[in-house]
């Protein structure tokens, strides 16, 4: 691996498919976003027990254990369109559903645990097709700028201006972050519908294949490849701390900051101004010192900023961490994306994302319930500092990647 490890970049255009597709995402980020601003905070008012809040996200997370590879497989044998834009009319039905259940007062821990374990079921698919599709609608070498414009674009509509909103949409109604969800998820679909993408050349297969079968070769692929491997390792590492304090911020924010919902509203948007940053600094800093040190030094700052978030209780530090948090994110995980889509063969991108997706989420589950755990036991800030040494072995991890 040589430090500057990146093709010539080029920017895709954005009239035709990949302009709509990051239209689509866009839209469905937004509404996307309300519900996960707005449902920790319904799940706090039903119940006060952290460790229940916490399971909220494992549920959202345990789906990738056991649907992930099998969403990966399927994406690769259908048409990538038509699974994305079926998968959001029925998530948009779902959510329109939960919404007149939450309005009528219906809402309860078990549903909002059924409900996330159903919309990640889904993701499953929607998300491996995703992956899979963009490399039709862009040259290789434009790989890394839509990436980055797509997740800094995902980033803006929903830390920058949905979950900002969420207040005011509370205000109207405890279930109208739900309901615009579900409407965002069937314009979303409509988009997806017009697009006109080239579907990948696929080899024809050999009588007696299986989804099984298939899935092993994706896994074989990745296991084999020294970069997907590592990387897999360093990101799962990540997503146990990350998940850990994910499911809990919420009481971080408001419990031991004191901020109440309007601070916590407040993280969220500096989380999203620094990922737009990150966003926009993430090809400047691949060029200069190559996708796999990117990750190295965005880590590497990201435990800087989880040991000031649980050690200073103070609302601006903890706005001031998140936003550059955030953009470390944003340069970890454009990098990470882009790694994938290069080294992995066209017809196999769905299954040897959804296997670096299954295995990097493997510990997501637990991570949420060990963030639970430490703020019912060690404190409310416990998961931060916990968070920060999951991500130290995440970047010792990288370092063997890098000659």
């Amino acid at each position: 691996m040589t430090a500057v490890d990146t093709e010539e970049a080029a920017a895709p255009p954005w009239r035709g498919g990949f302009g709509r597709l990051w239209s689509a995402a866009i839209v469905s980020r937004f509404g996307d976003a309300l519900r996960a601003a707005a449902m920790p905070l319904l799940a706090a008012s039903l119940t006060d027990d952290p460790l229940l809040i916490a399971s909220v996200t494992a549920c959202g997370y345990l789906p990738w254990l056991l649907f992930g590879l099998l969403g990966g497989a399927v994406a690769d044998r259908v048409d990538q369109r038509r699974a994305m834009w079926g998968v959001d009319l029925v998530r948009g039905a779902l959510m329109a559903a939960f919404a007149i259940a939450v309005a009528l007062g219906q809402a309860s821990i078990a549903l909002l645990l059924l409900l996330a374990f159903v919309l990640t079921t889904l993701q499953t698919l929607f998300d491996n097709a995703a992956t899979a599709l963009l490399p039709s609608l862009v040259e290789r070498n434009e790989l890394g700028s839509a990436n980055a414009r797509l997740m800094t674009g995902q980033q803006i509509a929903g830390s920058l201006v949905a979950a900002p909103l969420v207040p005011a949409l509370l205000l109207v109604g405890v279930a109208a972050p739900h309901a615009a969800n579900a409407v965002t998820y069937g314009l979303a679909g409509l988009l997806i519908v017009s697009l006109r993408a080239e579907a990948p050349e696929r080899p024809a297969r050999t009588a007696g294949s299986t989804l099984r079968g298939e899935i092993a070769e994706g896994l074989r692929f990745l296991v084999r490849d020294r970069t997907l491997r590592g990387l897999c390792l360093a990101t799962t590492l990540c997503n146990i701390g990350m998940s850990a304090l994910i499911a809990t911020l919420v009481l971080h924010v408001t419990g031991w900051l004191g901020a109440g919902n309007s601070g916590y509203a407040l993280t969220l948007t500096a989380f999203g101004v620094g990922s737009a940053v990150g966003g926009l600094l993430a090809k400047r800093i691949a060029e200069r010192t190559g996708r796999v040190r990117a990750m190295f030094l965005a880590g590497t700052v990201q435990i800087g900023c989880l040991v000031v978030l649980g050690s200073v209780r103070e609302i601006w530090a903890a706005v001031c961490c998140l936003g550059v948090f955030g953009a470390m994110n944003m340069v970890w995980n454009v990098q990470q994306a882009t790694l994938m889509q290069e080294r992995s063969p066209r017809d196999m991108l769905g299954r040897i994302s959804s296997a670096f997706r299954t295995l990097a989420t493997a510990g997501a589950p637990l991570g949420a319930l060990l963030g639970g755990a430490a703020a019912a036991g060690w404190g409310l800030n416990a998961p931060a500092l916990l968070t920060a040494g999951f991500f130290v072995l995440a970047v010792a991890s990288l370092g063997s990647l890098i000659n």
